[in-house]
């Protein structure tokens, strides 16, 4: 069996330090790298190439949230558990919807973590009571209602369009309306779908179906 390759998240030195040393523990698993911030996560998972990411949700600079969005535009494979110190349903849900595999409280390190990750990469989702409600009612919610965020039949288009990785040009001449029209619907998209970069966007729509 190979070994699993894992890299690290988490702003706090100590913290790092312990995962580090706890996974050493943990047969079968190598810690590859360990990073204080996601800043540069893109290029790095692309160079160390890890099998699974323990990643801190609240970091400087940029969020472990918008890393998990950010690598998931890229790599479907890798599995990704989150780390975060408080029962937070908001974030975690919003991390889980970016495409996070699961998380684990900070507090249950400890006594929890081999067995998240041994669930994780067995193709599983570790996670509370609270998150796995959520993300049933969000897919119910989404099976009653195919268009969540009323998305106008243009601003669909031109999302599925942007999910294609097409130029403003080429949405543009599809659509028979100028860039400047082109923009102004991809603006009214991003403030719909809270989001603030055609990147959010397309991972939201192909993450969600909406596309």
């Amino acid at each position: 069996m190979n070994e699993v390759r894992v890299s690290i998240y988490e702003d706090n030195p100590m913290l790092r330090e312990s995962l580090a040393s706890l996974l050493k523990l943990k047969e079968g698993v190598h810690v590859i790298a360990a990073y204080e911030n996601v800043l540069a996560a893109g290029s790095q998972v692309k160079v160390d190439k890890p099998d699974l990411l323990l990643m801190d949700i609240d970091m400087p600079g940029m969020t472990g949230i918008e890393a998990v969005r950010l690598i998931r535009s890229f790599n479907r494979e890798v599995a990704i558990l989150m780390l975060t110190v408080f029962d937070d349903n908001h974030h975690v849900f919003e991390a889980i919807c970016g495409g996070a595999s699961g998380y684990l409280l900070k507090k249950h390190i400890s006594s929890r973590l081999f067995d998240a990750i041994d669930e994780v990469l067995a193709g599983g989702a570790p996670m509370s009571p609270s998150i796995a409600r959520m993300v049933i009612g969000s897919m119910q919610t989404n099976t009653k209602d195919p268009n969540p965020y009323q998305l106008t039949p243009r601003e669909l288009d031109i999302l599925r369009s942007l999910s294609k990785g097409n130029s403003y040009k080429l949405i543009s001449a599809e659509s028979a309306i100028s860039i400047d029209t082109v923009r102004t619907h991809i603006k009214k998209i991003y403030e719909k779908l809270h989001v603030h970069s055609q990147t959010e966007a397309v991972a939201k729509a192909l993450n969600e179906k909406l596309v």
